[in-house]
């Protein structure tokens, strides 16, 4: 059985959800350290004048966000969804399958969401359902896994009797420091490989490491084989341990 472990980000790209749809379960790894100005509360959208960023706005003046989990992140202005749903729909609105996914899209920004975890995670299976992507999805939170870094990844697949983690390329330097946590549980590590497709867009050259709904608005029902056709052969370990 595979997994892959990955914070609840704000409209993900398009490789969050490769990722997932080759796995057997996806974790979100929620309760950790949240990231002021990261991915876990903003993505970019296409614009005729390049990219441009949506934030979810958190309490910082008065509320510190120092040091709280991810999960523990209240969302500070409950407007903030008309600002987004505006850029939304003034950038893709000529989009071929923008009506089809927008009004879905804006019932689930505009909920009154509080935790900014909730929102992500909402419209992550959103996505994933549009998608037709079948993976078993689990909170860490839920499991009540002590450790940091990779002792807390491996502890987490082992609860879950996985046999093989499929990590982001983001967390190689640390994953190959610690891979005796991995090696422990007699668990097999491989690294996520994806090279990014293009695709239809709006607004002349096509620009990559767009919002996952920049794909799903040019593209519709295409979406999931767009995504597919990026995927790689995992890489395994030791392709990385050669070049050192």
């Amino acid at each position: 059985m595979k997994a892959a472990i990955m914070q609840p980000t704000y409209l993900p790209w398009i490789g969050y959800f490769d990722l997932m749809d080759q796995v057997d379960i996806f974790v979100f790894l929620d309760d950790v350290q949240f990231a002021k100005r990261s991915w876990q509360q903003r993505n970019r959208i296409k614009t005729p004048n390049g990219p441009m960023w949506l934030t979810v706005p958190v309490f910082s003046k008065g509320v510190r966000t120092e040091g709280k989990t991810i999960m523990e992140i209240y969302i500070s202005d409950n407007k903030f969804w008309e600002k987004h749903a505006k850029a939304i729909k003034i950038n893709y609105s000529k989009a071929e399958f923008f009506e089809d996914y927008f009004d879905g899209l804006v019932n689930i920004i505009s909920k009154n969401a509080t935790k900014l975890v909730d929102l992500n995670i909402e419209l992550i299976k959103y996505i994933k359902d549009l998608l037709s992507i079948k993976t078993q999805l689990v909170n860490s939170s839920e499991l009540n896994v002590k450790g940091v870094r990779s002792e807390k990844l491996a502890k987490i697949c082992e609860q879950l009797g996985v046999k093989t983690y499929i990590s982001p390329m983001g967390s190689i330097k640390y994953l190959l420091e610690e891979l005796k946590e991995f090696k422990a549980r007699n668990i097999n590590v491989l690294f996520h490989n994806y090279e990014h497709p293009s695709y239809k867009q709006l607004y002349g050259d096509f620009l990559p490491y767009m919002s996952i709904i920049d794909l799903i608005f040019n593209e519709g029902r295409d979406s999931i084989k767009i995504i597919r056709s990026g995927r790689k052969e995992p890489y395994k370990v030791d392709h990385f341990l050669d070049k050192t």
